[in-house]
């Protein structure tokens, strides 16, 4: 059974930082695709970050240079570490796997989230 648990949201004025984790069990990091997800308040979904099976790393153009996601396979966590973070910024993050060979942006496990609120 698939289980992602997202941790490290809170609460954090502009510039500060954050690291988020995400927990997995049921999969093994080092050979799914991992991925960060938010969604703000009255917006859709949106894909943050991406690592591949193979390490290559996507991000969305609104947090290059920011954001890095990173991986420990041994802890079989994921994490996301969130720098000069702006109000914009603000909004459940979610942690997604799949295990498709393919890391093409479809994600097949979620996990529950975690609130990050940046003020200004």
């Amino acid at each position: 059974q698939v289980r992602l648990v997202e941790s490290g949201g809170g609460s954090v004025q502009a510039g500060g930082s954050l690291t988020l984790s995400c927990a997995a069990s049921g999969v093994t990091v080092n050979s799914y695709c991992m991925g960060w997800f938010r969604q703000a308040p009255g917006k859709g979904r949106e894909e943050v970050a991406r690592m591949s099976r193979f390490t290559t790393t996507t991000y969305a153009d609104s947090v290059k240079g920011r954001f890095t996601i990173s991986k420990d396979n041994a802890k079989s966590t994921l994490y996301l570490r969130m720098n000069s973070l702006k109000p914009e910024d603000t909004g459940m993050y979610y942690c997604a796997a799949d295990g498709r060979y393919w890391c093409n942006g479809e994600f097949a496990y979620w996990g529950q989230g975690t609130q990050v609120t940046v003020s200004s």
